[in-house]
């Protein structure tokens, strides 16, 4: 829930889906789809993503697999 209000405050229009992999609360998947991904590299949208965690990656979250894409325009 934290993560995904942080990214969300990040990324206000992302739609985001979050998945706590072990149960242990330290090891997540997450989904992001934000058109501010558009034109990007899949580098500068895990980018974006890790900016909106405010450096709790390594800290507090220590494992996050991460998918990002832009909304489909079908």
């Amino acid at each position: 829930a934290e993560i995904e209000r942080l990214i969300k405050e990040g990324l206000p229009d992302a739609d985001v889906t979050i998945n706590d992999l072990r149960g242990d609360g330290d090891h997540y998947a997450a989904q992001v789809v934000s058109a501010a991904f558009a034109g990007k590299s899949r580098v500068q949208q895990h980018q974006l993503v890790y900016q909106a965690l405010q450096g709790r990656m390594g800290n507090e979250l220590h494992a996050l697999q991460l998918q990002t894409s832009a909304p489909d325009n079908t």
